[in-house]
């Protein structure tokens, strides 16, 4: 995704492209010149996209900052064309607007105008409004992105965008990262390139769910590489990707990005951070894993001890493990 320069606005004090009382011009002319930006009116910001003869106009007042109409402006040859207007009325709301238009011109490629437009607000409408959250922690980067990427690269593929998108459910407070009906997946990341050692918090992290359910173990490991191939908004992109044609698997994954607290306002500072994946492999967490649980403690921790962490090294276990994400496909049951 195409960043928006960052002194576009500041630009608009020199002449601009006629739009009437609007001053307009194109934010990314070489990849999305059909989108323009301008400033004019009672003064907002605004994304501008003109209409062909086929292209359907569209309105909506849903997203709090943030109205969309169907215009009739005037051309440079005196002509009057329709066009999609998204303005932003609250300064408040400027760096959230300039993300916004920025994947607007990426949807623009290769989508007619409204949908684009819909699909874009629908995105964005979970974040704006929101106080920024703050730059999530070193630890907290590793752990989303290892969650994401169990998403993409083993679950979607073997469920479908609906149930991955469902069974993520460690944002919201869940025992495990990945639940469902039969089965649950607990996902950790580590950079310890040499030894595939991973933190484990509490007794019950690696109990097994309750009836017959199977729990497995999820591990990534990674190194920081500034010539790897991937960054956390990268691994999120392609989750977008991978759930974009379900608009409810979409809502549901933007809303558990927003509640692990990841903005795409700090992009930049994520991306800085290259990634290189050195081993992934899915553990049956059965007889025999290396784990403490709950009958380890039949009468709870000792008194004074209110929380147990552990460091689980894998380097020694020898035990069944699926490393190819094709192999386990059955294992995730049906979407």
């Amino acid at each position: 995704m195409s960043a928006i320069p960052p002194d576009f606005w500041t630009a608009f004090a020199s002449p601009g492209t006629n739009g009437g009382d609007w001053r307009v011009r194109a934010p990314l002319p070489e990849t999305c010149p059909r989108l323009l930006g301008g400033v004019g009116g009672a003064g907002g910001r605004k994304w501008i996209i003109e209409l062909a003869a086929g292209d359907t106009g569209m309105a909506d007042r849903k997203s709090r900052g943030v109205s969309v109409a169907t215009v009739e402006l005037a051309d440079d040859q005196g002509g009057r064309r329709r066009h999609i207007v998204i303005e932003c009325a609250e300064p408040t709301g400027h760096a959230w607007f300039d993300l916004l238009g920025a994947d607007l011109a990426g949807m623009l490629a290769s989508q007619a105008p409204a949908p684009a437009v819909t699909r874009t607000l629908a995105k964005w409408r979970r974040f704006w409004g929101q106080p920024p959250s703050e730059l999530l922690k070193r630890e907290e980067q590793i752990g989303l992105f290892a969650e994401l990427w169990f998403l993409w690269r083993w679950l979607l593929p073997a469920v479908g965008p609906l149930a991955s998108a469902n069974r993520w459910r460690g944002p919201f407070g869940a025992r495990r990262d990945f639940e469902w009906m039969g089965g649950a997946v607990e996902v950790k990341g580590c950079t310890m390139v040499r030894a595939p050692v991973f933190r484990i918090h509490g007794l019950d992290q690696l109990d097994p769910p309750g009836g017959n359910g199977a729990l497995w173990f999820f591990a990534l490991r990674l190194r920081e590489d500034g010539g790897g191939d991937h960054t956390l908004p990268g691994i999120v992109r392609a989750c977008e990707d991978g759930l974009a044609d379900d608009p409810e698997a979409s809502g549901l994954f933007e809303t558990a990005l927003t509640t692990v607290g990841y903005s795409p306002l700090h992009e930049a500072d994520y991306a800085g951070t290259r990634w290189r994946v050195v081993d992934e492999r899915l553990y049956p967490v059965g007889e025999g894993f290396p784990r403490l649980g709950s009958e380890d403690f039949p009468y709870g921790l000792p008194t004074g001890v209110s929380e147990l962490s552990y460091a689980l090294d894998l380097s020694g276990y020898t035990g069944p493990c699926i490393r190819n994400a094709a192999e386990a496909s059955q294992i995730f049951g049906t979407g």
